[in-house]
């Protein structure tokens, strides 16, 4: 896929012995696929927090000299694609919150997922405190009631009624003067796990973050849990609020990276199975097969053991292209296509290829890769997709909010097949999928593909990424 932007990466370590802001900084480099438009790290030293955010990926965003000035006892980290609010500096993660504050009750805030009822805590905070958000991040919303219940109580109590109140999904991290805090949403939408590092602890969104720390997995954040990380280990709470857990299925077989583990199961090896199962449902004669790169290897490598077809790399990735879809504008998509894969002349002519992709969303793309195949030679492509047609919009933090944009909300299979232009289309079912991954089919979200929404918004609530800006334009005068 390579129209559907990921969601958020976050971060947090405790470990006062260790280099937190280093620690974070790598943890957020190995999370650089969940966002690519911001990235920041907040530090606690005594009770001062010190942050450093900017536009831009991981390695242009830090050097050694502001890592240096990042000192302390613990940290947490984001990397951003904004699914509440555009891709702008004052939305960028973490944020922190002093004003009003007793020195120890300062707080830095980075948030994974998207609220359906930021609106309504919008209003709340504006009705009933007087306060009005400097930005249009969801995550300001949270933030800034969390620096309400904290004036007057704990931090876990703070989280505990944030989390009752929210509604979508969240998987939060939280900097304190004296912990990092934890919370994922009752449905545990959003991935998040914990670690163990050398006197100290780590949490972030995959569990890819832990092995260049040198962190051990050791479990997930529980849906619907609130952790604290501290001096005295993990401290954990429960949310109130009782919900069926309601996975976000996209993780599976797209957004995590194939060396992170999904309830304790290594991303690469469902994926591989995802790409057996297509060839159950749909086999084809050819004479190779090829994935898409990245996100269509495994399952591509599942359809050539399954059929016995040659796996081939007759597409050549350019590493040093920035992925096609860092900037949020439509626009500036469509061109990067060629600057980013070039096809093997001399291996795919005259093949007939079975070509492998995780999913098809606008479809402005996904028709530029077979047209080169066929441009360099090729005989025959049967696309082959490791997923359910996506017809539905996502409030749950992926950027494709308008069904408009969803080519599978118009057209049938065989219109989508004809548009793209190759022999032959088949998406992997539902149940092809989840059977996949495991797990029990009731425990994803699968709204995507079937309009069945676990988390209603509130009655003429304003959905989508601009709600803040179009407010304020809308404002009279």
């Amino acid at each position: 896929m390579h129209e559907a932007r990921e969601k958020c990466g976050v971060f947090g370590i405790y470990a006062p012995e260790r280099d937190v802001s280093r620690a974070t900084y790598f943890g957020l480099f190995a999370l650089q696929h969940r966002g690519q438009e911001s990235s920041g790290i907040a530090v606690v030293n005594g009770e001062h927090i010190t942050c450093h955010k900017e536009m831009g990926l991981v390695n242009q965003v830090y050097n050694e000299d502001v890592l240096d000035l990042l000192k302390g006892k613990a940290a947490i980290g984001h990397n951003r694609y904004s699914t509440t609010g555009g891709s702008i500096k004052c939305n960028a993660q973490p944020l922190v919150f002093k004003k009003h504050f007793q020195r120890d009750r300062a707080l830095a805030i980075a948030h994974n997922g998207n609220l359906v009822n930021a609106q309504e805590l919008a209003e709340l905070l504006s009705e009933k405190y007087g306060i009005t958000p400097e930005t249009t991040s969801d995550t300001e919303m949270m933030g800034l009631l969390l620096q309400e219940f904290y004036k007057h109580g704990t931090m876990e109590d703070a989280l505990l009624q944030v989390g009752e109140m929210a509604r979508g999904a969240f998987s939060l991290v939280v900097l304190t003067s004296h912990a990092v805090y934890a919370m994922r949403d009752p449905w545990g939408v959003r991935p998040l796990c914990l670690g163990r590092i050398d006197k100290g602890f780590v949490v972030a969104s995959e569990s890819c973050a832990f092995p260049l720390i040198d962190a051990e997995y050791m479990r997930e954040v529980e849906p619907g849990e609130v952790v604290r990380l501290d001096g005295n280990g993990i401290t954990s709470w429960e949310i109130a609020r009782k919900e069926p857990r309601k996975e976000c299925i996209f993780e599976y077989f797209y957004f995590a990276r194939p060396d992170s583990l999904l309830r304790g199961r290594e991303v690469y090896k469902m994926r591989f199975r995802m790409g057996k199962n297509l060839f159950e449902e749909a086999p084809v004669e050819a004479d190779m097969v090829i994935g898409v790169p990245e996100s269509g290897r495994p399952a591509a490598e599942g359809f050539s053991a399954a059929s016995g077809i040659p796996v081939r790399e007759g597409l050549v990735k350019n590493r040093y292209v920035a992925r096609t879809f860092i900037q949020p504008m439509q626009s500036m998509r469509d061109s990067g296509v060629r600057m980013k894969y070039s096809p093997l002349g001399q291996t795919v002519e005259g093949k007939r290829i079975v070509l492998i992709d995780d999913s098809i969303v606008r479809g402005s793309t996904t028709r530029k890769i077979p047209q080169m195949l066929y441009e360099a030679g090729a005989k025959e492509i049967h696309m082959r997709i490791s997923s359910p047609p996506i017809k539905f919009p996502d409030y749950y933090g992926i950027d494709f909010g308008d069904p408009n944009e969803l080519i599978a909300n118009k057209l049938s299979v065989d219109e989508i097949r004809e548009k793209i232009g190759v022999d032959s289309l088949h998406y992997l079912s539902i149940e092809g999928l989840v059977r996949a991954t495991g797990l029990p089919r009731e425990e994803f979200n699968l709204a995507y593909f079937n309009g069945e929404y676990p988390i209603e918004p509130p009655k003429g609530a304003r959905l989508g990424k601009y709600i803040f800006e179009e407010a304020a334009v809308k404002q009279p005068e």
